[in-house]
């Protein structure tokens, strides 16, 4: 009997990938063909669309929808990246003070040089977020690894402080607005030529994927990846990088995406479990598919309750990413509390 589960499990979990394949096909369909816009697949298909709707096709829809995909695979990926490398399950770039270091990098950028070209204030943003990241690794690094909860809630307290800093700078420049866009994501404005930014984060994908199984062994401790062989200091280093990287990109391109790290990994997680190889892929896969569907939802619920009409508004997807990604945490939190 023993022996027919360790047959059974690989087959079971071999197709989760082909699902997140598919899951992620439909949503970028449902993307480009969900709005206020009335554009069907089959106008599309049957070559009957107006030269209008195939301009907004091009330059508004598809765009859009690379983007939240884009945003979304990143910064699971992320997520998941510090959740091995931390060793905690609830860490995560928004857990960890670096979307607030970003977020302080750009207010000091929009202030020193308000002409500056997004290439330099990505590069500051992700300056200060990697700083932000170290600082908030040496403070953990004074924490028993057993206070699972302490850790997040180093972070969450170093993010405030940050993103206090940020917001009185802000304040004191009228930049507050600007501030708030970048900490909540919104896809709306979106149009071509003002995201392809966000196809550096593919690259990093690329690069957490090529190290994976590095990420993997220095997720086991520096004590256990040393005798390895693996240069932990050197691996972190890498990850927090990537992580700084990927969160400097996407705040600085559609703004902020609060806790998507965190569940994503969560739930591949428990389906194939912590190797990082076998679930970067399918973390990307949902990551991207959460957001996807997040966005569709923000773009359709407006218009349910204003006569149906469509168009009627949106809600920003960092809000709906947020309330369920808090949702979420907060399960996670009750359940280890109850779990001792």
């Amino acid at each position: 009997m023993t022996t027919t589960v360790l047959e059974r499990r690989p087959q079971r979990s071999s197709l989760w990938p082909a699902f997140g394949v598919v899951a992620l096909v439909l949503s970028l369909v449902a993307s480009v063909f969900v709005g206020a816009a009335n554009i069907t697949v089959w106008d599309v298909l049957a070559g009957g669309l107006t030269e209008a709707h195939a301009v907004y096709l091009v330059e508004a829809r598809l765009p859009r929808t690379a983007a939240a995909a884009l945003a979304g695979a990143s910064l699971a990926i992320a997520g998941l990246l510090m959740q091995l490398l931390t060793r905690n399950r609830f860490v995560e770039p928004s857990t960890a003070g670096t979307v607030e270091s970003a977020g302080l990098g750009l207010v000091i950028v929009a202030i020193l040089a308000p002409g500056a070209p997004i290439v330099v204030k990505m590069l500051a943003a992700m300056v200060f977020a990697l700083a932000g990241t170290a600082l908030f690794l040496a403070a953990i690094r004074r924490v028993p690894k057993a206070d699972t909860f302490i850790v997040p809630l180093i972070g969450i307290m170093l993010g405030s402080v940050i993103g206090a800093v940020a917001a009185f700078l802000a304040l004191s420049r009228d930049l507050l607005q600007m501030l708030n866009s970048w900490m909540l994501a919104d896809f709306s404005a979106v149009l071509a030529g003002r995201y392809e930014l966000l196809w550096l984060v593919a690259g990093l994908g690329i690069m957490a994927y090529i190290a994976a199984d590095r990420f993997t062994v220095a997720g086991l401790g520096e004590d256990v990846s040393t005798g390895l062989g693996l240069n932990h200091r050197t691996v972190v280093a890498l990850g927090m990088s990537i992580v700084a990287a990927v969160a400097a990109v996407v705040v600085v391109t559609v703004g902020a995406l609060p806790l998507l790290g965190l569940v994503v990994p969560n739930v591949v997680s428990r389906l194939v479990g912590d190797d990082a190889r076998r679930g970067l892929p399918l973390v990307a896969m949902l990551g991207a598919v959460t957001v996807l569907v997040c966005d569709i939802v923000g773009r359709s619920l407006p218009g349910l309750f204003v006569d149906g009409a469509p168009g009627a508004g949106e809600i920003p997807v960092g809000t709906i990413v947020g309330v369920l990604g808090g949702a979420v945490f907060l399960a996670m939190m009750l359940k280890g509390v109850r779990n001792g």
